[in-house]
């Protein structure tokens, strides 16, 4: 998973249009002041082990949300943070736990809807700790032998030999 995250004044989002992928969507227009936007995208390596992706990114968003001292969160779908994306069934499923996860830690979640094109306005805080990005890998980093040859994020030789017998 990756997540971009912004520390904003304001967020307010519209879904435009559906793609083939959108889900049902009552709520086509929303936003949140004093929040934290996280951009997220679930991926192809994350359809592995989805709970254990959703506990490690709660955590570490966790630990961003009491550094600036925030309580509202916006999950914001944003397919475009990686070229691997997951099966569309699983990163809904993901996004939808990783809501669920963050309200029972108290904070107040609200998600864009998942599938639609949408227009968005940001203002960001500006200050040292307003933008963050996470790598949320799917193992333990103990778990990790090796790491990938074009971003360096850490990952297991076996999944490589798994991904290419695939093919």
């Amino acid at each position: 998973m990756r997540v971009l995250g912004i520390h904003a004044e304001f967020f307010r989002y519209r879904a435009t249009k559906r793609t083939r992928l959108a889900e049902e969507c009552l709520v086509r227009e929303d936003g949140q002041s004093n929040c934290c936007v996280l951009f997220t995208c679930v991926e192809r390596g994350d359809e592995k082990e989805p709970a254990g992706i959703v506990r490690r990114a709660a955590d570490e968003v966790m630990v961003r949300l009491e550094r600036i001292g925030v309580d509202r969160v916006v999950v914001y779908p944003y397919a475009h943070l990686t070229p691997a994306l997951s099966e569309p069934a699983v990163a809904l499923a993901v996004l939808n736990a990783l809501v669920a996860s963050l309200g029972e830690r108290g904070i107040d979640v609200k998600r864009a809807p998942f599938g639609w094109y949408k227009e968005f306005e940001v203002k960001g805080k500006g200050h040292p700790l307003a933008d963050f990005s996470l790598g949320v890998c799917p193992h333990s980093l103990r778990d990790c032998d090796t790491s990938c040859p074009f971003c360096h994020h850490p990952l297991r030789s076996a999944d490589l030999l798994e991904e290419r017998d695939e093919h």
